[in-house]
């Protein structure tokens, strides 16, 4: 990673009230306000993290329960850094067969607990957040299909460190950690997530050329660079950057990046947007999607050092994601 696009960021050293429950909530109550609809309207909740420690009860019902949804059904995935385009896979597919009319979708990070401050490869990389959407019935499609994969034979390359049983048996001292092959994980990107966005354009029917926006999972500027590069993007086409200020937020990434975007104005409500993730496993998920009306040009909320990222989606009343207006599959392919 190029080291001046963290020229910005501190090393990541937790809030201890930042916790990912409270984050989620955080984000969660706007995204379900901007949305126009009540809590208790909310059928499901997924929540995907790597970063919470009590591996029981998931902390999707805590949230659940915190924002004051009737009885949602509630669940976490762990996807690493694809996590947000793996939950918004999965609430689309709620919405579409009916088992749930609006869906919260989280992707939250606290990856201050996993660095290890000592490994000067991966202490500069990583930063907390949240961000959350509602997914539901929309009048006009807003969510392509997903193109989305695994390649368990690379696991060893993004990964933690040992198993929480050695480190409760006494076998290792230290508290276990994320670690990385970064050339490894970078040649893997570059070379194999540049096909997984193209065929995303390809099932969403699409060409580079109609794009308006590239979200990709804010991991390394050069592997963006090199993305837009083989992807051919027109000069036109707007592309993500934020890793240069909130570093690497896994699940986070994508919905923080979208944020920033639209509260600048660089991004626009109904742009689309092709969004890809990747990571630990190794995993991925990209789709094109409709990007969500945004009224009020403030970002998200500002801890006390400059990584630490709530995402708050502004519509003033209208529906978070995609448009919530009549039962229709939230699905489509253009021609």
């Amino acid at each position: 990673m190029d080291p001046l696009a963290l020229r910005h960021r501190d090393p990541a050293l937790g809030i201890p009230e930042e916790t990912v429950a409270a984050m989620s909530v955080e984000a969660s109550g706007k995204a379900i306000a901007d949305a126009g609809i009540d809590a208790g309207q909310i059928g499901a909740v997924v929540v995907s993290t790597v970063s919470h420690f009590q591996q029981t009860p998931a902390v999707a019902t805590l949230i659940a329960d915190q924002l004051g949804t009737d009885k949602a059904a509630a669940f976490d995935i762990s996807a690493g850094c694809a996590g947000f385009g793996y939950g918004l896979t999965l609430a689309k597919s709620l919405v579409v067969e009916g088992s749930a009319e609006y869906v919260l979708v989280i992707g939250v990070e606290r990856l201050s607990d996993l660095t290890d401050l000592e490994d000067r490869a991966t202490a500069f990389l990583f930063g907390d957040g949240a961000g959350a959407v509602v997914v539901g019935p929309s009048q006009e499609p807003a969510i392509g299909p997903t193109v989305w994969g695994s390649e368990g034979d690379k696991s060893d390359t993004i990964k933690q460190t040992v198993p929480w049983t050695d480190y409760r048996d006494g076998t290792v001292e230290k508290f276990p950690a994320i670690t990385q092959e970064g050339q490894a994980v970078f040649r893997w990107a570059v070379f194999e997530m540049a096909k997984v966005a193209q065929q995303a354009l390809d099932a969403a029917g699409i060409t580079a050329d109609e794009l308006d926006v590239f979200i990709p999972h804010q991991a390394n500027v050069r592997i963006i660079d090199s993305m837009v590069k083989t992807l051919k993007l027109p000069e036109h086409v707007t592309v993500a950057r934020d890793i240069r200020t909130t570093g690497n937020t896994s699940a986070a990434s994508i919905p923080l990046a979208m944020e920033r975007l639209l509260a600048t104005g660089e991004a626009k409500s109904g742009d689309t947007a092709l969004v890809i993730g990747f990571g630990a496993g190794l995993v991925y998920a990209a789709t094109v999607v409709t990007l969500p009306r945004h009224s009020v040009p403030d970002l998200a909320v500002r801890y006390a050092r400059n990584h630490r990222h709530i995402l708050r989606n502004h519509n003033e009343g209208a529906p978070s994601w995609p448009p919530l207006r009549k039962r229709s599959s939230p699905v489509s392919r253009r021609s």
